[in-house]
């Protein structure tokens, strides 16, 4: 695999973040020219079809979120044991999550040191993943 830093390591899934989007956007446009320019016998198709691409782009939306949510939450955990394991100490409380989403591609050597201006200086997920130096691979977040 190809080595993983500040400038490859976003992962975008065209399926997803692409040709579903837009395929319920068009969903979306076309219903709502249908429901607009209606007929008598086809209002109510119309709404249902409005109705279901709304839906869609609700569930778009929520499915993405929950899932990252979740690997939120796993990053947390990970990143706290391995400071712990590092340190004998847990995370600072203080930290906020985007950082700590951040942290997670500093090497064991930097990781410490990297925490403690992350908090001092309170550097941005953007500003942490430019500061480390041994970046340490995460093919797994989409």
């Amino acid at each position: 695999m190809k080595e993983q830093n500040f400038k490859n390591h976003s992962k975008w899934v065209p399926g997803y973040h692409f040709l579903s989007f837009f395929a319920i956007v068009i969903l979306l446009v076309g219903s709502i020219r249908n429901l607009v320019v209606f007929s008598e016998g086809n209002r109510y198709v119309g709404t249902l079809l409005v109705l279901i691409a709304f839906i869609l782009l609700f569930l778009f939306y929520f499915v993405r979120i929950f899932s990252l949510r979740t690997q939120d939450r796993v990053i947390r955990s990970e990143e706290n044991f391995r400071h712990y394991l590092l340190t004998g100490r847990q995370l600072p409380q203080n930290l906020k999550m985007r950082q700590v989403i951040g942290l997670r591609f500093a090497s064991d050597k930097e990781f410490p040191a990297l925490v403690t201006r992350s908090v001092t200086e309170n550097l941005s997920e953007k500003e942490i993943k430019k500061e480390i130096k041994e970046w340490k691979v995460d093919f797994y977040r989409v």
